[in-house]
């Protein structure tokens, strides 16, 4: 199976748009690309900014090599039940709806076609994405590689099975909201401070920047680094020992199971 065949994208969404892109800036030409969009306006749009076909959904199954699913958990039925007549046993089905399983898909498709499930998040806005992708029952190998080759235009890919799905979907698909609440808490506090919101936000900013890439480049434990920045009986040990008489990992390990919680009940609606 060849990598360089036809892709198409079903959804212009954020996301949909997101992978669009990041395709094109990873060196796909445009007539290697189609995107589906039901709103002329927002398809003349797309087709301007992008040189990019946008078409029906059908025709993005009768004529693309892979497909992208990039619909709401609560289309992708309504989805499937529009291309199913379309679809070959050779394309290759890339499916990115939270909690919709492979099983899902492939009980809606003619038999046999390979179903590739992905968690994304939305930093592959800016290319530092991360994607979690699992084998449906007819994948192999190289249908992981293919769709690896497409996420890692926005960011990094990792194999998971997929039973794990729903907890990446709790950790990193739904991870960036986590880490812009504690952002907008840390401006409040820089505000509540004294501080112009224009400076709380540059400060908080950077610090979070500065912070994960210090994580990623050292490849230290947390704790280690957090260890560094807490002087016994200083201003960090103080606001630590706040953190934790407010039970914060706690509340923290509440949020990510009630996150996995709905995701597994998606499946089911």
């Amino acid at each position: 199976m060849s990598t360089n065949g036809q892709v198409a994208i079903l959804g212009a969404g954020v996301m949909g748009e997101t992978l669009l892109s990041g395709l094109l800036r990873a060196g796909r030409r445009p007539d290697e690309l189609l995107i589906t969009e039901r709103r002329e306006e927002r398809a003349t749009e797309l087709r301007e900014r992008y040189g990019v076909d946008v078409v029906t959904n059908i025709e993005a199954a009768a004529k693309a090599d892979t497909l992208v699913l990039v619909v709401k958990p609560q289309d992708m039925g309504e989805l499937l039940a529009e291309i199913s007549p379309a679809i070959r046993p050779t394309q290759t089905i890339v499916s990115l709806a939270a909690g919709i399983t492979t099983t899902f898909v492939e009980s809606r498709l003619p038999e046999g076609v390979a179903v590739v499930r992905v968690m994304p998040n939305t930093p592959a806005l800016v290319d530092e994405g991360m994607a979690a992708i699992s084998r449906g029952a007819h994948c192999d190998e190289s249908h992981l590689v293919l769709a690896e080759g497409l996420l890692a235009a926005t960011g990094k890919v990792i194999r998971v099975p997929e039973k794990q799905q729903d907890a990446v979907t709790a950790i990193s698909g739904s991870g960036p909201a986590y880490i812009f609440f504690v952002v907008e808490s840390m401006i409040e506090a820089g505000v509540h401070m004294g501080l112009p919101r224009s400076t709380a936000t540059e400060l908080v900013v950077q610090t979070v920047v500065g912070s994960a890439k210090l994580l990623r480049e050292t490849g230290e434990h947390p704790v280690v680094l957090r260890e560094r920045v807490t002087s016994p009986g200083g201003t960090t040990a103080a606001a630590v020992r706040e953190l934790e008489d407010h039970k914060v990992r706690a509340a923290f390990l509440s949020a990510i199971e009630a996150a996995r919680n709905r995701s597994r009940a998606l499946a089911a609606e």
